[in-house]
C-alpha cells in the first residue's frame, strides 16, 4: 500500500529585523552622485597636462574614494613625489569644470527622504575635500538632509576606520548598528574596519568581483535595489 508521503513545509523566508541600524552612511562619488567617469577622465586629464603616463580607465577608477593626495599617489606611484600636488591642483581645475554637469542617480532624493521619514540618521563619508562636499551637496539640493558628514581632508582617509568613528561620536551612535554603503572597497574596508556594516552598490568605481570579495551585507545593482532592501532590512 503507497502512503503519501507530506511534502515537507517550505522554509518560511527569513526576514532579518527591522531597524538593524540608527545611522545609515553614504559614500557620495559613484553611489549618490553619478560621477565616476567624470572623475577618471579629471584624474587622466591631470596627468596628461603635467606630461605624466596617462593612467587607464581601470586604474583611475579603482583609486575613487581615496582622499585627492592618497589617490594620486596610488594612481601614479613611480613618479617624482613633488608632482603629485601639481596633480591635485590640475585634478581640481579640471572637476570644477565639470562639476556641475554631474547629477544624483535616479531615485536617490525619494530614497534618502524616505530613510529620513523613517527615522534614520544619515551621513555621507567621502574621499572628497570639505569645500567639494559643500559645493555638491548645495548643488544637488541636500544640505540639509544629512546629520553629519566627513571628509578625506578633515581625517584619515578611507579605508581606515575614522570617518565612521568620528561620525558615530559626533551622532551618539554605535558603530555596531551603523550601515556604510559605497561603489568600493575601500568603503567596505572601511566599515570592516570600523566594525560596522557594509552594502555595495555595483554602479559605481570597482568591479562586482572585488567587492564581493569584501563580503558586503547586500550588493545594489540600482539605487531602487539598494532603496527597497534598505526599507526592508534597515
Amino acid at each position: 500500500m503507497h502512503t503519501n508521503h507530506m511534502e515537507p513545509a517550505a522554509a518560511l523566508p527569513t526576514r532579518m529585523p527591522r531597524k538593524q541600524f540608527d545611522l545609515i552612511v553614504f559614500d557620495w562619488d559613484g553611489t549618490l552622485m553619478d560621477s565616476t567617469a567624470a572623475i577618471v577622465r579629471c584624474i587622466q586629464s591631470a596627468a596628461r597636462d603635467l606630461g605624466l603616463p596617462v593612467p587607464s580607465d581601470a586604474s583611475a577608477s579603482h583609486v575613487i574614494g581615496l582622499g585627492l593626495a592618497e589617490a594620486m599617489q596610488a594612481v601614479l606611484p613611480d613618479i617624482d613625489p613633488t608632482l603629485y600636488p601639481r596633480m591635485v591642483e590640475r585634478y581640481r581645475y579640471h572637476f570644477l569644470t565639470k562639476d556641475h554637469e554631474l547629477v544624483l542617480f535616479k531615485g536617490v532624493r525619494e530614497m534618502l527622504n524616505d530613510l529620513a521619514q523613517e527615522g534614520y540618521f544619515l551621513a555621507v563619508a567621502t574621499g572628497k575635500s570639505r569645500v567639494g562636499l559643500n559645493r555638491a551637496l548645495n548643488a544637488a539640493g541636500l544640505l540639509s538632509t544629512f546629520d553629519a558628514t566627513r571628509c578625506a581632508d578633515e581625517t584619515f582617509s578611507k579605508p581606515h576606520p575614522a570617518m565612521l568613528q568620528e561620525l558615530t561620536r559626533e551622532l551618539g551612535q554605535t558603530l555596531s548598528r551603523t550601515l556604510m554603503i559605497g561603489d568600493t572597497t575601500h568603503d567596505l574596508m572601511m566599515a570592516t574596519n570600523a566594525g560596522a556594516s557594509g552594502v555595495a552598490v555595483e554602479f559605481g568605481a570597482h568591479p562586482v568581483h572585488q567587492l564581493q570579495a569584501c563580503r558586503p551585507l547586500f550588493s545594489a545593482r540600482s539605487i531602487p535595489e539598494l532603496h527597497a532592501w534598505l526599507l526592508e532590512n534597515a
